[in-house]
C-alpha cells in the first residue's frame, strides 16, 4: 500500500511524526508532500530537522495559502504517484486542496468531525468539505463521529484519538530534557504564560487585535509570545512596545508549554496541547472545536474581552479531575490498521 501525505503547516508536521513512523512499521509506503504554506524555516524546516521526519518527497514551494494554487500542483504529484490513499489533517488550507486534488484517490482525513460551528472561520469551512469529500474519516473521539453520524456524511468512520497527543506522549519528555527555552527567557517553571495570537480573525481585524492585546497587558505574570510572522507584522504596527519572540520550533514550545502556570491562545492545537499537558487554557475566540476540554473546566474561552482574558488568566487553574481526552496516545497505529480495513 502506498499513500501520499499532504502537509503544509506546523500542526500538520507534528501530527505526521509519530504517523510516519506508525505506517511504515506497519509495511505502508509514504510519500510526503509539502505544500509550502509555511515556509519560513521557524515554521518548516525545524520541525523537520527537530522531529526527524524524512525531507519531503514533493516540496511545492509555492509560498502561498491559496486553495486554488496549492490543488493544481498536488493534483500533478498524484497523477505520478497513483497512491491508493491521499492523507490530510486538520482544517487549513493545505487540507482542503489535497481533498480537492485528490481526484478520484480515496481521502482519509485525520481529525474528521470537529466542529467550532462558527462559519466564519475558514477552518470551520475547510473541516466540513473535507470530511464531505472524505473516504475514510479518522475520528479524535466518539463526540465528532456522532456529528458526522448526524450530518449524514457518507465516509467510513473510525474514532482513532487524536495523533497529536501521541507526539506530546513521544517528545515532551525529550523537549524537558533538551531545550533550554526557559532559561533563555528567563522565567521559572509555573510562574509565566505562553501567548500565541494567528487566527486570521484575530490578526486581521486591527479593533479585535487591539482588544486582545489591552487584555495581555493586564496579565500580571511574565508572557512568552512567540509570534507567527503576520502576527508580528499585526503588531508592530499596533502594539510596538509589545514584546515578541520569533516563531519556536516544536522542542522548545513543548517545553515551555508543559512548564507554563497558563496557555493564552487561540491555536487549536495549543489548546490540546495545554489539556494533556495539564496546563490551564484561555482561548481568544468565541468557539471552540475542542468543547470537551472548557466542558471539562480546562479551557475558558473569552473571546477579546480584556477584562475577561485578565481575569481567567488571574483564576486559571486544571481542575484534577480532568478525564482523559482524544485518545491514549496511540491513535497513529490505528490510523494505520484503518487504512488496510
Amino acid at each position: 500500500m502506498r499513500v501520499l501525505s499532504v502537509v503544509g503547516n506546523r500542526p500538520q508536521f507534528i501530527k505526521s511524526a509519530p504517523l510516519s513512523v506508525a505506517l511504515r512499521d506497519a509495511g505502508i509506503a509514504e510519500t510526503v508532500l509539502h505544500t509550502g504554506q509555511h515556509w519560513d524555516p521557524e515554521l518548516s524546516q525545524v520541525f523537520f530537522d527537530e522531529l526527524g521526519l524524512p525531507s519531503p518527497d514533493h516540496r511545492l514551494d509555492l509560498r502561498t495559502a491559496a486553495i486554488p494554487a496549492m490543488e493544481s500542483a498536488i493534483r500533478e504529484v498524484v497523477a505520478a504517484e497513483r497512491p491508493d490513499w491521499v492523507l490530510v489533517f486538520g482544517d487549513t488550507n493545505s487540507t482542503a486542496a489535497g481533498a480537492r486534488a485528490a481526484s478520484g484517490v480515496p481521502v482519509a482525513h485525520v481529525e474528521a468531525g470537529l466542529r467550532s460551528f462558527d462559519l466564519e472561520m475558514p477552518e470551520e469551512r475547510n473541516r466540513i468539505e473535507v470530511d464531505r469529500i472524505a473516504a475514510l474519516l479518522l475520528c479524535p473521539d466518539e463526540r465528532s463521529a456522532a456529528q458526522l453520524a448526524a450530518e449524514g456524511v457518507a465516509g467510513r468512520r473510525v474514532v482513532v484519538g487524536d495523533v497529536m497527543a501521541d507526539a506530546a506522549r513521544l517528545f515532551a519528555p525529550i523537549a524537558r530534557t533538551r531545550s533550554s527555552a526557559l532559561e533563555r527567557f528567563g522565567v521559572e517553571p509555573r510562574g509565566y504564560a505562553v501567548v500565541t495570537v494567528h487566527r486570521e480573525a484575530n490578526v486581521t481585524r486591527p479593533e479585535r487585535l487591539h482588544r486582545i492585546v489591552q487584555g495581555l497587558r493586564r496579565i500580571d505574570v511574565p508572557i512568552v509570545f512567540p509570534a507567527h510572522p503576520r502576527t508580528r507584522e499585526a503588531l508592530d504596527a499596533l502594539a510596538p512596545d509589545l514584546v515578541l519572540s520569533p516563531p519556536l520550533g516544536y522542542l522548545d514550545l513543548a517545553a515551555l508549554l508543559s512548564q507554563a502556570r497558563v496557555v493564552v491562545t487561540d491555536s487549536g492545537g495549543l489548546q490540546k496541547e495545554a489539556y494533556w499537558f495539564r496546563v490551564p487554557c484561555v482561548t481568544l475566540r468565541p468557539s471552540t472545536e475542542w468543547v470537551d476540554t472548557v466542558e471539562a473546566g480546562a479551557n475558558v474561552l473569552v473571546d477579546d474581552d480584556p477584562d475577561a482574558i485578565a481575569e481567567a488568566v488571574t483564576s486559571a487553574s486544571f481542575p484534577p479531575s480532568a478525564p482523559e481526552l482524544y485518545g491514549d496516545g496511540h491513535a497513529a497505529e490505528r490510523v494505520a490498521a484503518a487504512l488496510y480495513a
